[in-house]
């Protein structure tokens, strides 16, 4: 059983392929998607290419299908809106692009190691750091995003657990406000370890590469 958004080990063509290959190829997939894909049926096209990919990367479907489990609940709230402004042809669409979209990123995650991400996210922002953009941040940006998601996942899921556990009825104010809440308190918590590092401190940053730079 694997983690929301952790790398699984493997040898496959997919672990295989370089980070910048699978990120390209994942762009692609989403811009065609959204540009072309109009009818409801023309979304089994893009579904049977990362049904072939998740099999070369030997990715089993509950482990893939257990990645969206979290945003399920935000599909059913995009899928209501679509309904009462559109109809059930755009909303099918609408609703089978996300969710493609977030299983192909699930794909690319489970098959790239995060240092592999993050390597190629300072060596693209890198020719930006004339224009005072750090990169080393930007990773770490990166980093941080790529580690709450799970996070928020788990925190998503016990609170559905918690309000099971008492026997409570869905509610969506007794939903959103524990994940709420939950979600800033672990926000304030990365900011004090953050601030601790003094990581949010350029000034600081700067004094710490000049003590290491040689004289």
């Amino acid at each position: 059983m694997s983690a929301l958004g952790v790398y699984i080990p493997g040898t496959s063509a997919m672990h295989r392929m370089p980070a910048g290959v699978k990120l390209a190829g994942l762009v692609i997939l989403i811009v065609a998607m959204s540009v072309l894909v109009r009818r409801p049926w023309e979304l089994v096209i893009p579904a049977a290419v990362l049904a072939f990919a998740a099999a070369v990367a030997r990715i089993r479907p509950p482990t893939l299908l257990r990645q969206v489990r979290p945003m399920l609940w935000m599909l059913l709230v995009i899928a209501v809106f679509q309904l009462i402004l559109t109809d059930w042809r755009r909303t099918l669409v609408v609703c089978g692009v996300l969710l493609l979209s977030v299983l192909g990123a699930a794909l690319v995650t489970l098959t790239t190691r995060v240092t592999d991400m993050l390597d190629l996210t300072t060596r693209v922002v890198g020719p930006l750091r004339r224009f005072g953009v750090d990169p080393d941040r930007v990773g770490l940006v990166l980093a941080m995003t790529i580690r709450c998601i799970p996070l928020l996942g788990e925190l998503v899921s016990s609170v559905s657990e918690a309000r099971r556990a008492r026997g409570l009825g869905f509610s969506l104010r007794a939903f959103a406000v524990p994940v709420v809440v939950g979600a800033l308190r672990r926000a304030d918590a990365l900011g004090d370890a953050l601030i601790a590092r003094s990581l949010d401190d350029p000034a600081a940053t700067a004094r710490d590469g000049g003590d290491d730079a040689p004289c």
